[in-house]
């Protein structure tokens, strides 16, 4: 069935008269004619009584019209679901209480107007991201990303935005519990538990160059309760600790007295890009690019990121 023929239907309907439902659909009054003619073809059936004063609707005409009105709703509510700012921007996070979970959360603040739906793919691998920016199931996601830009597909743009300064979290009974500040190489021969790296991901390829850098003794063995479960091992550990970007938010009982200890000097810093497809037209992606430039602050001081992450910037 031809849409348009539907909507000619409707306005000829409404109006009561060819001439006026022409010049409301800004054709002519022959194509209306046509349409209407090429409708009623199709349903076998008559819609209008031409009279002198216009066209009245036929019975037939009166039984369609609620369903032509119904299905001009439906298609109109289709074709804007896919129209540039008339559908939800989707972002993906590998967590949602990581700092670009939080980045997200100030750009929704600064713009409550744009619909955001902040997801988390059940795949965390950087490569299946990338698919499904692509597919379009998801319209930008924050990644690590360490591979070279030309192995990446051209239609896809890796955008450094956001640098995150590695801390160390120890509970209030740890040999560095006290310390305002520490350097990598203080952290040598202590215990950093990170469960749940999983090989061969972007923060698994991060965690192994960080520890052969320094000397660090990582570990992922264990399984991965989740958060709260760690924070409750740190605290009633003196030699447990783990790693933790400062703009992380993570929440813990009072009594805990976990501590968070800046590391200087250099001070390791987790790189998050934003990925999306190049020419995506969305309005909201593009507020979100320009805040995210507008408000990237690069940490003082000397850093370290691992080497891949220069060449993804």
């Amino acid at each position: 069935m031809d849409i348009e023929a539907v909507r000619t239907f409707v306005a000829v309907a409404e109006t009561g008269r060819f001439q006026e439902a022409a010049v409301d659909l800004r054709i002519t009054q022959q194509a209306v004619s046509k349409r209407i003619a090429n409708l009623e073809r199709a349903l076998g059936v008559t819609l209008f009584v031409r009279t002198a004063r216009g066209a009245a609707l036929s019975p037939d005409g009166r039984a369609f019209l609620p369903h032509g009105r119904e299905v001009l709703r439906v298609i109109d509510r289709a074709t804007a679901s896919v129209r540039p700012g008339g559908r939800t921007l989707r972002v993906d996070v590998l967590n949602r209480r990581i700092a670009p979970a939080l980045a997200l959360r100030n750009f929704h603040r600064v713009h409550p107007d744009m619909d955001l739906d902040v997801v988390a793919l059940p795949d965390t691998d950087v490569t299946a991201a990338i698919d499904a920016v692509l597919a379009g199931s998801i319209d930008a996601t924050f990644r690590s990303v360490p591979v070279p830009p030309r192995k990446l597909p051209g239609s896809v743009s890796v955008e450094r935005v956001l640098d995150d300064p590695l801390q160390l979290l120890v509970g209030p009974d740890h040999a560095l519990a006290g310390a305002p500040s520490l350097r990598p190489q203080d952290l040598t021969g202590h215990r950093l538990w990170i469960p749940g790296i999983k090989p061969g991901t972007e923060w698994g390829s991060f965690y192994d160059e960080l520890g052969e850098s320094f000397g660090l003794s990582i570990d992922a063995v264990g399984p991965d309760f989740g958060a709260e479960a760690l924070m409750d091992s740190l605290a009633g550990s003196p030699t447990l600790a783990t790693l933790v970007g400062a703009g992380d938010r993570y929440v813990w009982p009072a009594t805990h007295g976990l501590r968070r200890i800046p590391i200087t000097d250099p001070t390791p810093v987790y790189p998050h890009s934003l990925v999306h497809r190049n020419g995506n037209p969305h309005p909201a992606l593009a507020a979100l690019r320009r805040y995210l430039d507008t408000s990237r602050v690069i940490p003082p001081g000397r850093l370290w990121t691992p080497s891949w992450a220069t060449r993804a910037e």
